[in-house]
């Protein structure tokens, strides 16, 4: 006899399988394998020198500078005092103490040249400029020493010093890398806390940053090691974004602890963004609570607004964690609380490792192109739409999914393309969208629909439990191309007025029936001829309508479903049954007595996946 394993889920009840076949959660991921899937296509092993990562300086060759108000002052020629201005016109190490209320320190040697200044109990405060203001260098390294406390500010307003736009309280034409053992608080009344017009590297140390602005920002990229990072935002926690080359404007997060309030987005790549590890707390536009609904037949979120609503090009941004370019995720720890998507990406996102808790006014993980998810602990515990992108594969990992709407939604476009809205063809099967569970656990509470696809939904491993919506104007599972079951365990449970059947291109064996509605926390039961529990499952919600499959359940035997007080004896003729029609149903859907839906579009061979997931870190040979 086979061991009972219990499962108890937050967010959709109570589930319990003893006779289905076990699931393989996940393909093993060799070493190698996992080098592989760290880079995603991506080259990081050089993002980071010895020398970014290096916080101890040469003490006895450096030289010291003490700021006052009442004179700065320094024993080398490589150091320029004019009032409270201090220019650094040579390559070295430069040791600074003291304050002033009103100055500016200036870098500018050669652009061959590499400038340290060791802040050692700095407090700098420039009322029209920058505190430090990098003019010219070929990389300065601004490191803070152990157990400092420095402060940099500007009170709020940016006067002109030369030809440069400056707006940050740190602001470099250079390459510029922040670290060291001590901390650095950064306070910009206006514009931006940190700015490199070339790469932003920050190695280590402590980071407490309250910026009108972006509070980090990298033209050509912002790259973090380590450290611990508190930053409040009127625009950008972190922000990159290089509109001159395509190739550059990205973010590569190794590791750190975050702490994000943004009135932006949290994390934001102009380009590809890649976190490996860390711990980031993240509020996006005042998090998901912020959004407001309208009084229509729908509730949306910021991606689904009203019909004719005014979409400017100042409309702002307020994802949690956004790319335009793939965005790729391989460990660490997130917790996400915003107005507009969770995750997001304008092209891939791939999960490969990572705990996350998501709260969404839209979608908790959006792509324009293929979203992918291959291990870690997801959970989306707020949302208008859970899971979307153009093509989704959970391969493997444990996935929650709380949506207001569709729980998956396979989609092209942009935020709103799974809205059809008035008017708009919501049966046309559509080029490239699918849906697939091959691994893994996928627990799903929708309102909308359960498991929504444009194309294809292929069940091929796993185990997937949806309580889907109570209305009849949706159903637990919706597709316009083909659905098919080759493996696993899927379980949904829904209104039966629009109840759709996988189809008969199945190769496991596939259960519907359509009855009496049962109350929410009624268990649906299947057992076979000999009175064996094959699989126990608790809805949360109100449901009239039951699918069921597992490797079990095959042609020519009888079993027995239990919902409540109703009990349906069911003889498999075919390798699909269903049994019962929704009142109002769409032709085909529902009571499908083991035919594919008319109502789907036949798209023939399955879609092609979408160019560029080669490079994404879980491949489509890997599933």
């Amino acid at each position: 006899m086979k061991r009972k394993v219990v499962l108890t889920f937050l967010l959709t009840g109570t589930l319990i399988f003893t006779g289905c076949s076990k699931i393989d959660t996940g393909k093993e991921v060799s070493e190698n394998d996992t080098e592989s899937i760290t880079k995603s296509g991506i080259d990081i092993s050089n993002m980071f020198s010895d020398r970014d990562k290096e916080v101890g300086y040469d003490e006895e060759n450096s030289v010291k500078i003490e700021l006052s108000d009442s004179g700065s002052s320094s024993d080398s020629d490589a150091v320029q005092i004019s009032g409270n201005t201090v220019t650094i016109i040579s390559e070295g190490t430069y040791v600074l103490s003291g304050t002033m209320t009103d100055g500016m320190i200036i870098v500018e040697v050669e652009d061959t040249e590499k400038v340290q200044l060791v802040l050692d109990g700095v407090d700098i405060t420039s009322k029209e400029s920058a505190a430090i203001y990098v003019r010219e260098a070929d990389k300065v390294f601004l490191t803070t020493t152990k157990d400092s406390q420095n402060i940099l500010t500007n009170s709020g307003t940016y006067t002109a010093v030369d030809e440069n736009n400056i707006d940050a309280v740190i602001f470099s034409k250079s390459d510029l890398t922040l670290n060291g053992s001590g901390s650095l608080t950064i306070q910009a009344e206006a514009g931006h806390g940190v700015v490199s017009k070339d790469d932003l590297v920050l190695a280590s140390g402590v980071y407490n940053i309250q910026a009108a602005s972006h509070g980090l920002t990298g033209k050509d990229s912002v790259r973090i090691a380590s450290g611990n990072y508190t930053i409040t935002s009127g625009k950008d926690g972190i922000h990159a974004e290089n509109k001159d080359d395509t190739d550059l404007g990205f973010v590569y997060l190794a590791d750190g602890t975050f702490d994000i309030t943004a009135a932006g987005d949290g994390v934001s790549a102009g380009n590809w963004l890649q976190a490996d590890g860390g711990v980031y707390t993240i509020q996006a536009g005042e998090g998901s609570a912020n959004v407001q609904q309208t009084d229509a037949g729908w509730q949306f979120g910021p991606g689904h607004m009203e019909q004719n609503q005014d979409m400017s090009e100042d409309t702002v941004s307020m994802k949690g964690i956004k790319a335009t370019g793939d965005l790729t995720i391989t460990g660490g720890q997130y917790s996400v609380d915003s107005a507009d998507d969770a995750i997001h990406s304008n092209a891939n996102v791939a999960i490969n490792e990572g705990e996350f808790t998501l709260l969404s006014g839209d979608d908790g993980i959006h792509a324009d192109a293929a979203t992918t998810i291959s291990g870690g602990t997801v959970s989306i515990t707020k949302s208008y739409e859970g899971i979307e992108g153009l093509s989704i594969d959970i391969s493997g990992g444990q996935v929650a999914v709380a949506a207001s709407d569709d729980g998956l939604n396979a989609a092209g476009g942009n935020d709103s393309s799974g809205f059809a809205g008035p008017g708009g063809d919501q049966f046309a099967a559509e080029e490239g969208a699918y849906i697939e569970v091959s691994g893994g656990t996928l627990i799903v509470n929708a309102s909308g629909d359960g498991v929504d696809s444009n194309g294809d939904i292929t069940i091929s491993g796993g185990t997937t439990y949806v309580s889907g919506p109570t209305n009849s104007g949706n159903s637990a599972l919706d597709y316009n191309g083909n659905g098919t079951v080759t493996g696993g365990i899927f379980v949904a449970a829904g209104a039966a007025g629009m109840a759709e059947n996988f189809g008969d291109s199945s190769t496991q064996g596939v259960i519907m029936v359509n009855g009496n509605t049962q109350t929410s926390g009624t268990a649906v039961i299947l057992s076979d001829s000999s009175g064996k529990e094959l699989l126990s499952w608790t809805p949360e919600k109100e449901y009239s309508s039951i699918i069921v499959s597992c490797p079990e359940i095959t042609t020519g035997q009888e079993y027995t479903l239990t919902t409540g007080n109703d009990t349906t004896q069911i003889a498999m003729d075919s390798i699909v049954y269903g049994s019962g029609g929704g009142m109002g149903a769409a032709p085909g859907r529902g009571g499908n007595m083991g035919e594919r839906p008319e109502g789907g579009k036949d798209m023939g061979e399955r879609p092609e996946r979408p160019e560029g997931r080669e490079n994404m870190g879980n491949s489509a040979d890997a599933l």
